[in-house]
């Protein structure tokens, strides 16, 4: 398991207010994701088929 931090990238769709965001994390073989306006914000890991199958749902609408 490692030690090293999480790069968070906040979502290009989040509002630019700072209230609604979304924040991303990827490594090799988990996609991470937050709700950044929790201090302790709880996490989804995915596999990066399900984030893309995911991100191809949400675009479609």
């Amino acid at each position: 398991m490692s030690t090293t931090p999480l790069a968070w990238f906040k979502s290009s769709y989040s509002g630019s207010s700072g209230d609604d965001c979304v924040e991303v994390a990827t490594c090799p073989s988990t996609v991470h994701v937050r709700d950044s306006k929790l201090d302790e914000s709880p996490q989804l890991a995915l596999a990066p088929a399900s984030w893309t199958r995911f991100l191809a749902y949400a675009v479609r609408g």
